[in-house]
Parts: structure tokens; C-alpha cells; sequence
């Protein structure tokens, strides 16, 4: 039902081809009305409408001349208190603005008239939404985890990339500069030979009330559920419907495997990116137990503990409380976390690096890196294939908490399991309800 016709996709590949991102200043001038860098947002819940407002407020900068022109949200209530605070925002900057509102996402592709989306949707519908973006021709900022399996993530990475498209993944440590230099020291072997990565992620808790309820009027709970088989509503499946609060379904594995992808997308995206094996790389290996006690509707796993092992020999070893990544090399270690870092020797940390080291991409505003590269045509600081491998780290610990007392072994290249454990390959991805197939 949303995807394309042959003769659309062919139509819009070809304008896409012979167009220029956006049109330069130096042509047109500053004013132009082909200067604006359109967005749209589909999803503007908790997360989406801090999102949408990111987009907003880089958008002001003079680099990119971004405007949010459209909203869309399958709750639409969401969607029109959306709307309403863009235009207020607007307002109070003397700038003129009418917000179209949506409720489908695929109408919202077809009629928006924009340049670019975010996309802060449930776990669930990541792929969903991103393909059919991707196909439309649309740039992305896409909400981490990627996608909710890994059959969708290799889906959406080669639909990004035949498109021609920008997607930049929500990781945005990327932009932080401690999380930054930890890894530039890391692999300019500032710890000596790194020996052992430690990813530490916070658990889940609370009690979801199954009881079906009445689905509110504001809500098309059919599309909501999307790929996923039919359930009663309630409330602690969905999200609140008064306020922004955590919603249910963050811990409903249905629509999102819990911690593990949540915090750990975050996490393992730095382990790996300080390995240099973010973009075509992984473990080889990975074994876990976790725990999944009765906890009403929600389901997701709480405490867990778990090992992976990379080519190069480094261990990666996994456990619950407060996030963050240490690295342990044979002359010392470093851990960082939001807003701060330590490091043994502490000298470490002050180092400058040489020109002959390696040097990662810089970014100082993760917003404003996806939409200054919607303008250059560049590949942002996390693009498809470092979201993919990301999520699929955190994946495929999930799945090897369902296989305790073994260890998986896994093949980066042709992103299988291997050997005894080729029972595990089942869980890489799920049957998609109709007609919401990728």
C-alpha cells in the first residue's frame, strides 16, 4: 500500500539525478526562495518533537537556511500541538510560517514538498518510515537504534545509498568531543595495545498494565501497530496520551528490544568506532544472559551480562548501571561518558594528537552536521553503515541472550551466523504484517 510504482520510483530517481541538493547562495542569492531547506518531521513525540525543535533552531544558522514546514505523527493531537509550536517559535523570530499537518506517513511523503525529514517513530517502524523516505528521495535524520532487526537495517543502507540520499543517525556522541577524542586516543594507540572494551548500559524497570482499553479517537492505532501482529490497545502499550512521558512500548519487545539497543546504539557505536570497524565491521562472536522477569506487559530484558570477541583479539565485555565506555589498553585506561571522561594516566588526556595520527571526522552539533551535508551532498558524521553495524552489535546481543550458556559466532561480512549457531539467523529479522512490508 505505501510503496511506490515502478514508473513513480523511476521518475523520481531521474529528477533526483539531474537536481542539485539545494541551489547555492551564489546563484540565487541569499533570499531565494529555492535557498530554503525544507523539513518535515514524522513523529513528534517525546523524542520527535525535541527532534523537530533541533531541526528548528539549527536550522537558523545561516549555513543552512532550514525551515520545519510539515509534521506528521499517527496520534494526530501530537501532530497539531506540533504544529502549533513551530509556528509560535516562528512567530516569536519574526519569521513567516504555516506547518501542514499529517497523520500518514506516506501522504506526508507524497504531499509535504520537503527537502528532508526526521524520523523519531517507535523502534518498529524505523525501516518503515526510512525506506519509503529513502525512496522518495528524502534526506533523513533517523532516531537511533537504525532499525529494530537486522534484515531491515541492510534493507534501508542499500535504499540509502541507490537513492542517493543523506541519513544521519541519531548517535549524536559522535558530536561530543570527549567521545570524540577518546576514540581518536584509542586508536592512535595512546593506551598501548588495547586489550578489552567495557560497555556499561542502565536497566529498565517498572510494570506495564495489559488491560485493553478504548482506542482514542486521535489515533490510528492499525498503522501504529504497522509490521507487527495485532494486539489489544492500551495505554502502556502506545504512549501517554496526556504529556510527553516515557512511553510504554520503549519496553515491549514487540516494538523494541529494550536497554540493549536504547542505551546500547549509543555505546557500542563509540566501542566501534574507536576500533575502526564502524562502518563494514563487528564481533566474531558474542555470548550473554540476561534476565526477563514477569513485569506485566512489559517483557524486555532487565539485567544482563555479556562478552563478544573482535578479529583483532580485543574483548568487549557488557554490563547494567550507569552508561558510558572504558577502554583498557597495557599502558593505562580511559572511560568516557556524557559529560565527562577519566583516564589513567590522567596525562592522557591532555594529549594533542600529531599530525601523522588519525584524525576522525568533527562534529560540534549533530543537527546541524545532517543538515549543513544536505547542502554539501557530504556523508555525515554517523551515516547509514555506521548505524547499521551499530544496532546490529546491539542486535545481535540481544539474540545471544536468548541462546544462554552459548557462545554465537558471527561473519561482519556476510552478516550471519556461522557454524552451531545457525538457529540464531532466524532472529535477524521478523515476518512484516501486510501490508507493511519492506
Amino acid at each position: 500500500m505505501f510503496r511506490p510504482t515502478r514508473r513513480t520510483f523511476l521518475k523520481a530517481a531521474a529528477a533526483a539525478a539531474v537536481a542539485p541538493h539545494v541551489v547555492p547562495a551564489r546563484v540565487l542569492g541569499k533570499e531565494a526562495p529555492s535557498r530554503t531547506l525544507r523539513v518535515g518531521s514524522i513523529g513528534t513525540g517525546r523524542m520527535g518533537h525535541g527532534d523537530m525543535r533541533n531541526a528548528l533552531y539549527q536550522g537558523l544558522d545561516d549555513s543552512v537556511r532550514a525551515r520545519v514546514a510539515a509534521v506528521c505523527d499517527l496520534d494526530i493531537a501530537r501532530a497539531r500541538h506540533a504544529k502549533a509550536d513551530v509556528e509560535k517559535r516562528y512567530k516569536e523570530r519574526n519569521i513567516p510560517a504555516e506547518v501542514k499537518v499529517y497523520q500518514d506517513f506516506r501522504e506526508f511523503l507524497d504531499r509535504a514538498g520537503v527537502d528532508a525529514v526526521t524520523i523519531s517513530t517507535p523502534d518498529h517502524q524505523h525501516a518503515l518510515c526510512a525506506v519509503a523516505a529513502a525512496e522518495a528521495g528524502k534526506h533523513m535524520y533517523l532516531q537511533k537504534p537504525f532499525t529494530y532487526s537486522v534484515g531491515e537495517g541492510r534493507k534501508l543502507v542499500d535504499a540509502v545509498r541507490a537513492s542517493k540520499v543523506i541519513l544521519q543517525t541519531g548517535s549524536q556522541q559522535r558530536s561530543d568531543m570527549r567521545f570524540r577524542k577518546a576514540c581518536e586516543l584509542v586508536r592512535n594507540g595512546y593506551l598501548g595495545k588495547l586489550k578489552t572494551i567495557e560497555v556499561v548500559v542502565p536497566t529498565d524497570g517498572g510494570r506495564g498494565n495489559p488491560a485493553p482499553m478504548a482506542v482514542p479517537e486521535t489515533l490510528n492505532y492499525d498503522m501504529w501497530l504497522g509490521p507487527t501482529p495485532k494486539a489489544p490497545y492500551t495505554q502502556d502499550r502506545v504512549h501517554p496520551q496526556e504529556g510527553f512521558g516515557r512511553p510504554g512500548w520503549l519496553q515491549i519487545e514487540a516494538y523494541s528490544r529494550g536497554m540493549i539497543t536504547g542505551w546500547g546504539a549509543h555505546m557500542y557505536d563509540i566501542a566501534q568506532w574507536a576500533l575502526g570497524v564502524d562502518r563494514d565491521g563487528g564481533p566474531v562472536s558474542v555470548s550473554a544472559t540476561a534476565k526477563f522477569p514477569d513485569r506485566g506487559l512489559f517483557d524486555v530484558h532487565v539485567q544482563y551480562e555479556a562478552e563478544a570477541a573482535y578479529a583483532s583479539g580485543v574483548r568487549l565485555v557488557s554490563h547494567n548501571g550507569s552508561a558510558g565506555v572504558k577502554f583498557i589498553g597495557d599502558r593505562g585506561w580511559l572511560w568516557v561518558a556524557r559529560g565527562k571522561w577519566d583516564a589513567d594516566p590522567k596525562d592522557v588526556l591532555r594529549t594533542k594528537l600529531t599530525d601523522d595520527d588519525v584524525h576522525l571526522p568533527e562534529s560540534k552539533n549533530h543537527m546541524l552536521n545532517f543538515l549543513q551535508c544536505c547542502r554539501t551532498g557530504k556523508d555525515p558524521i554517523a551515516p547509514a553503515e555506521v548505524g547499521h553495524r551499530s544496532n546490529t552489535v546491539c542486535v545481535l546481543h540481544h539474540i545471544a541472550m536468548k541462546h544462554p550458556g552459548k557462545t554465537l559466532t558471527w561473519d561482519p561480512t556476510t552478516e550471519r551466523f556461522t557454524g552451531a549457531s545457525t538457529d540464531a539467523n532466524a532472529m535477524l529479522d521478523y515476518p512484516h504484517r501486510e501490508p507493511w512490508t519492506i
